[in-house]
């Protein structure tokens, strides 16, 4: 029990005092119902996870678990909205005009946000001033400037925005940062972060999630944001918030003919006081890839995928490859996170999933995106415009 509340405390999970504000609709949810939900938005291909079960939602898919309720829907491609509504047989009542619709006659407690990355500040923004939570898919913006605002929105009007990113529930990932924390490994010194796949026209990705990937207005960058914001995310969790004090990245286009708008290959190094990251993002890869390796002074631990860590400690004379426990709720699943945050039974401050610790992942990666431009190194904190 020492050891798993630790690993709580690293990733900022553990329980706190502070009181979630209620949104609209919560005197009709009431406190043993389940949370209602609000899509937003259905062009991000990760809304899939969210209808079904996948390695987006371990607990279940929007539509068959009985602690989330989808009580509406706004997008504007009616021909979208009827593709998934045939598919997952949903009632064509569920769809709204507008997010000030939604909220007026559905009551939505949380709006999940399955936008182009561009839309996330206005999305955030227009619910937060109508008193809903929001929960967006990873990275929170396409700029540094548009991360303030967010917060500033949710300040505002006392609202909780979390972000979604798949490695969030792996047991690897915490296996890793529980071994860390334990001090198995002994200080950290660096982490190496892969994530990438064989590129979005490779895997065959809906085409309305193609066309906004590829655009580096509605995406930000390509591979950079895409899968960058991983390696940031994880970095800046395990340093409990600290921030670089330079950012030094390489963007690439192997592939033109596919992506000639956007890098496609893109390497960071993120310089801290005492240690050093370098995520590697790619749209190049033969197959899907998501590892983090973290060294310590003492050992290292090495994400192999969700499930699997290879672990070695000094004299050690080899490696050994352990399976992280399973998650237990409300740490498993993003549903369950949100749930339990807004009841005020955890604090997310600095958690993966927390809005503190992706704006300063989006002060990582626009510094990125300047370095590849400049080809110079980039120093925090970014001046805020």
């Amino acid at each position: 029990m020492k050891i798993w509340v630790a690993m709580m405390v690293v990733l900022g999970l553990v329980a706190g005092n502070a009181k979630s504000v209620a949104a609209q609709g919560d005197a009709a949810q009431g406190a043993g119902g389940p949370m209602k939900v609000g899509i937003v938005g259905m062009v991000h291909g990760h809304i899939e996870g969210f209808l079904n079960k996948s390695n987006l939602t371990p607990a279940g898919g929007i539509l068959s678990r009985p602690d989330v309720e989808l009580v509406g829907v706004v997008e504007s491609d009616e021909k979208l909205f009827d593709t998934y509504a045939s598919r997952y047989h949903l009632a064509a009542s569920l769809r709204f005009g507008s997010i000030a619709e939604m909220v007026e006659h559905a009551r939505p407690r949380v709006i999940l946000a399955f936008t182009a990355t561009s839309e996330h500040r206005r999305v955030v923004e227009e619910s937060a001033a109508l008193g809903v939570h929001v929960m967006v898919e990873k990275p929170l913006a396409t700029s540094y400037a548009d991360a303030l605002a967010i917060a500033a929105a949710a300040k505002k009007h006392n609202v909780h925005v979390l972000v979604d990113l798949e490695t969030t529930w792996y047991a690897s990932t915490a296996e890793a940062f529980r071994l860390l924390q334990d001090g198995a490994l002994g200080p950290i010194l660096k982490t190496v972060v892969r994530d990438g796949h064989a590129g979005p026209k490779q895997i065959g990705v809906q085409p309305e999630f193609l066309a906004w990937l590829t655009d580096p207005v509605q995406n930000g960058a390509g591979a950079l944001f895409d899968f960058g914001c991983y390696g940031a995310n994880l970095m800046t969790a395990l340093l409990h918030g600290e921030k670089p004090l330079s950012v030094m990245a390489v963007t690439k286009h192997i592939q033109p003919e596919l992506y000639p708008n956007v890098d496609d290959e893109a390497e960071m190094i993120l310089n801290y006081k005492n240690a050093v990251s370098i995520i590697q993002a790619s749209w190049n890869w033969p197959f899907g890839v998501k590892q983090m390796d973290v060294y310590g002074r003492t050992g290292y631990a090495k994400t192999i995928d969700p499930v699997q860590v290879e672990v070695r400690k000094a004299k050690e004379a080899a490696a050994q490859t352990v399976e992280g426990a399973a998650l237990r709720a409300p740490y498993d699943d993003p549903l369950h996170y949100m749930a339990a945050v807004l009841k005020g039974e955890i604090s997310e401050d600095d958690s993966l999933s927390s809005l503190k610790t992706n704006v300063t992942v989006m002060e990582i990666l626009d510094a990125a995106r300047q370095s590849a431009q400049s080809g110079k190194a980039v120093t925090l904190p970014l001046p805020v415009k």
